[in-house]
């Protein structure tokens, strides 16, 4: 077996099948069989893509998939808005509802 074939056959095949003994006789052909019928079980072409579910895989996809856009960074700052004025309402505007300081 020439080094050209066997550097050919070691691309494809994993190191330890693709020796000259496992090439070479019949009891190894069993074995070459087993990895060749492996490989063709194997799905061919572009995974397929994995269809987002639930409320954050939709808005992952939707927001950070192909196309990416600013508008994570904007509900993130509404977010912020809101619960800060939630907090500062609790925590000092409501006590200031009826009557002034």
């Amino acid at each position: 077996m020439s080094f050209v074939t066997r550097r050919a056959l070691s691309t494809l095949i994993p190191p330890k099948v693709a020796s000259p003994k496992a090439i070479g006789g019949a009891p190894d052909a069993v074995a070459m069989k087993r990895v060749v019928s492996f490989y063709e079980k194997l799905p061919r072409g572009p995974a397929p893509e994995i269809k987002a579910s639930g409320f954050w895989g939709k808005y992952q996809a939707k927001h950070f998939g192909k196309n990416p856009t600013v508008k994570p960074v904007i509900h993130a700052i509404v977010g912020l808005l809101i619960v800060g004025y939630a907090q500062n309402y609790y925590f000092h505007l409501r006590h200031h509802k009826n009557n002034a300081h």
